[in-house]
């Protein structure tokens, strides 16, 4: 049977090509809509965009067929919009001229030709609101990742015989001679690409090697040797954690790092971005470039006073902190001359070794040769990770860190930020590193690991 969706503003602000994903069911947008999207038309910034983007494609349709009669989609639905039904009653305590109380009343009277109705929202009071109304409700999900429990780690752990752990560093571990144990069952394994493995001996569990799945069989890591710019990894999450910075370019040129703050996430990626940015006989990139996404200060950027590094002076102060410990190792003599270790940081952004854009500046361009840390990368939706991806040019390695689990877009959850769809549609890419930091892993303090086991 045929559906109706009702879609809310907001479906089309996050994923503008929504009107195409509903197959041969028919499409409603009430007319408030419409008016919401000619009033986020002339914004800077993602919302802008999409808005423009959602109207373009609404005109298309318009010089097709009248969209108040519907017109027909290429997916074989159909496409109207509906104008307000001011006869239809709301409870009491709804407000008639609020535009989510529209779009309900909308509903309410589409509900009346015995169709199923669907309406189509991310605003979690609207569903609230439809439910006391029996409206359906859903999410789009087109773009959707699973529960985070249930997204991909970037590792696993497997068994093998000692006889092969003994051949390990030489030859490698066939696919066919690793397995897991789960409740005394022995089951063959299939890890992704570049899957990270801990091998335990079957003999005695304890006795471990690290490698990583290259396709075929598990082989050993080449980094473990390896202190970027002085750093030793301290946890196999940090192991794993250099051994995909550490690849070049050509051969890993997006590593995807989910996990807690404290992990040592961005610290890492900026360990190894000096070191292979200041390594003086074997330099692989021109320089590291670092944005870091903020929704609010990515929309409103252009209205700061000052230029450009001063407006995104505040959002950098986190890897600032990273890189006063990265430049002074010494512990007890770092803070003695505030002076001389600000001028060590000034430095590097002089000299072009590092610097920083606001995420608008980096949408639409071909960044070659560059060492590009996206920070906070949860905060972005898919459609914008996957802009920034697709224009990365020659020599150049993308790292997106974040936490799935503290988003400020009230737009996006778990399951639908761009760091976690990212690292869904990248999973098993013989490009693309990804490890997901364990709360055990975090070495900030022993309060933050407290609280994040806690949290």
């Amino acid at each position: 049977m045929q559906k109706i969706y009702v879609l809310d503003t907001n479906v089309l602000i996050q994923s503008p090509y929504a009107l195409q994903s509903f197959e041969d069911n028919k499409i409603v947008l009430p007319i408030v809509v419409l008016e919401e999207l000619d009033k986020l038309k002339n914004e800077d910034g993602e919302r802008g965009r999409n808005a423009r983007q959602s109207i373009k494609f609404l005109e298309q349709l318009r010089q097709i067929g009248n969209l108040f009669e519907g017109v027909q989609l290429a997916s074989g639905g159909l496409l109207k919009i509906e104008p307000n039904f001011a006869s239809v009653e709301l409870p009491h305590g709804f407000k008639n001229d609020l535009n989510d109380n529209r779009i309900l009343k909308v509903c309410l009277d589409l509900m009346e030709t015995h169709k199923p109705v669907i309406l189509v929202t991310k605003d979690i009071i609207v569903r609230l609101k439809s439910q006391m109304l029996g409206i359906t409700t859903e999410d789009f999900t087109a773009e959707q990742s699973p529960t985070l429990d249930q997204q991909y780690t970037g590792r696993m752990d497997v068994y093998s015989s000692d006889m092969k752990m003994s051949e390990f560093k030489k030859k490698g571990i066939p696919l066919e001679n690793l397995y897991t144990i789960e409740q005394d069952v022995i089951t063959s394994v299939a890890p992704e690409y570049n899957q990270f493995l801990i091998i335990h001996s079957e003999l005695n569990p304890k006795k471990t090697l690290l490698g990583r799945f290259d396709g075929k069989k598990a082989v050993a890591l080449k980094s473990l040797k390896d202190e970027p710019f002085d750093i030793k990894p301290k946890n196999v999450g940090q192991r794993f954690l250099q051994e995909a910075l550490m690849q070049d370019a050509d051969t890993a040129p997006l590593v995807i790092v989910k996990g807690p703050a404290g992990t040592a996430k961005t610290f890492y990626s900026l360990a190894v971005g000096l070191h292979q940015t200041l390594e003086p006989d074997n330099r692989a990139y021109r320089k590291i470039l670092i944005t870091r996404s903020n929704i609010q200060f990515d929309e409103e950027i252009g209205f700061l006073p000052g230029t450009e590094q001063e407006k995104i002076a505040p959002l950098l102060r986190p890897i600032i902190d990273n890189l006063e410990i990265l430049v002074d190792r010494n512990a007890t003599e770092r803070y003695k001359n505030e002076h001389e270790l600000k001028d060590k940081i000034d430095e590097l952004f002089d000299r072009g070794i590092i610097s920083a854009e606001a995420m608008n500046f980096i949408r639409g361009r071909s960044i070659t040769h560059t060492y590009l840390i996206i920070d906070e990368a949860q905060n972005l939706t898919p459609r914008q990770v996957k802009g920034i991806i697709t224009r990365v040019g020659k020599g150049t390695k993308v790292i997106l860190l974040g936490d799935p689990q503290q988003i400020d877009n009230p737009l996006l959850d778990e399951k639908t930020n761009g760091l976690s769809y990212a690292s869904e549609k990248m999973k098993g890419s013989p490009l693309c590193f990804q490890l997901a930091m364990l709360p055990s892993e975090c070495l900030r303090s022993e309060l933050a690991y407290d609280a994040a086991q806690r949290m």
